[in-house]
This record gives C-alpha cells, sequence and structure tokens, in this order.
C-alpha cells in the first residue's frame, strides 16, 4: 500500500492569522504623505502582501513620480517605524491561535511565511503565540523575491522538509494565490484580509473561507486529518 503523504499548511501573515492589513495600509498611506506623496488608501491596500520593491515599482507607473533607490529606503523604514507603533494594537483573527493549536496537537507541518520583514513580522508573531525565530517562520530578509514570487512558501516548505506539491499555501490576497500557483501548488484563500471570494477563486483559490475560524471548521475538506 503506497503511504499516504500528510498535507502541510504554509501560512502568510497579515489578513490571514492576525488583522494587520488596515494597519499596514495606514502606515503606508502616512510614510508616503510624509514624502509628498498622495496615494488614496484603496489603492495602498491593493498591494498589500506584494514586496516592498514591486509596491515602490507599481507606484512609480501609478503616480509618475520618480522612486529611486534612496527615496524607496525611507519609504520602507518609515513604514516600519509607523507600523511598529501600531502593532501592540493588532490581535489575531479569530480562531487563528486555536488553528495552529490543533495543527500542532494533531501532528500536522505548519510554517509562516510573509512578505514582512523581521523587523515588523516579530511582534505580531509574539502576539499570535508564535516563536519569531523557530525554523518554521520565513520572512522577507530571507529570500530573494517575495510574492508573488514562490519563494517564500517553497522556502517554509523546505524548512518543514516536506514536499510543495503537497503542501497548500493559506493566504488572504491574490498575490499568495498567485505565489501558490507559481509554487505549484494549492491555495486557500480567507476573507480577512478585505479581498472578495472571487477575487481569490480568479486568482487561483480552490477553497475559499471567512477566517481561520471558518477554515478550522471545514480542515477536513482540505486534508487536514489527524
Amino acid at each position: 500500500m503506497a503511504e499516504r503523504r500528510q498535507t502541510a499548511f504554509l501560512f502568510d501573515l497579515d489578513g490571514t492569522l492576525v488583522d494587520s492589513v488596515y494597519d499596514h495600509v495606514a502606515a503606508w498611506h502616512e510614510a508616503l504623505e510624509a514624502e509628498g506623496i498622495a496615494l488614496s488608501f484603496w489603492r495602498i491596500h491593493r498591494k498589500i502582501g506584494m514586496s516592498g520593491g514591486l509596491f515602490t515599482n507599481m507606484l512609480l507607473r501609478e503616480t509618475g513620480l520618480r522612486i529611486d533607490a534612496a527615496r524607496a529606503d525611507r519609504l520602507r523604514h518609515a513604514h516600519a517605524a509607523i507600523y511598529n507603533r501600531r502593532s501592540g494594537r493588532i490581535r489575531p483573527l479569530p480562531g487563528a491561535r486555536e488553528l495552529l493549536r490543533y495543527l500542532s496537537d494533531a501532528g500536522i507541518p505548519w510554517a509562516v511565511a510573509t512578505s514582512g520583514r523581521m523587523e515588523t513580522a516579530r511582534p505580531v508573531l509574539e502576539t499570535l503565540g508564535v516563536d519569531p525565530d523557530a525554523a518554521a517562520v520565513v520572512t522577507r530578509d530571507q529570500v530573494k523575491y517575495a510574492k508573488p514570487d514562490p519563494d517564500l512558501f517553497l522556502a517554509a516548505a523546505g524548512r518543514l522538509n516536506v514536499a510543495i506539491e503537497s503542501s497548500c499555501v493559506v493566504g488572504d490576497s491574490v498575490w499568495d494565490m498567485l505565489a501558490a500557483q507559481r509554487a505549484r501548488t494549492l491555495g486557500i484563500g480567507l476573507l480577512s484580509g478585505g479581498y472578495g471570494p472571487e477575487e481569490l477563486e480568479r486568482a487561483g483559490a480552490y477553497r475559499v473561507y471567512e477566517d481561520p475560524a471558518d477554515f478550522l471548521k471545514h480542515i477536513d475538506e482540505v486534508g487536514g486529518r489527524r
């Protein structure tokens, strides 16, 4: 009898496990305003979850402004400082702690892979009860390219010593779903980051749930067996 390959779950962080998407939006908005760049909140929201480098590239195209390396670096540091001032108020999404506890108790491998750098990810990981220095945490600092490139999720699967093909990416944005497709794995979308179900499905999600609590209720649908 062939051995069944156990599913592993690779989680995005912001908007997937912690309720931080709109804090990132507000932090970017304030950082941009300090540079004299006017950009609507909704336009910023559509880019949360992709790498900071792609964010500034898209910003350049949308505004026609010159975003040189020094300005991009100032924006990134300003965003991190503003976001970290807000991070003490950020809480796990409903069911996030319970979901991770269930997977751990069931012996199901899981990891966190975030486009955020450790300087912004550490406080909310600690709030979530996840050790930021654990092997199963991959941040932007540790890979060459962030989402929608697949590097974060490939690295996370490698940390767990599992095949990417037997893993599922769980995320709240189209960038997570696109990265999942490029990693040759399945994507599970959550609505807790502000994207609609149709957007997530068009980007490749084969299941969509409201938040971690709803996902946990349906864990058997996606191979989360004890």
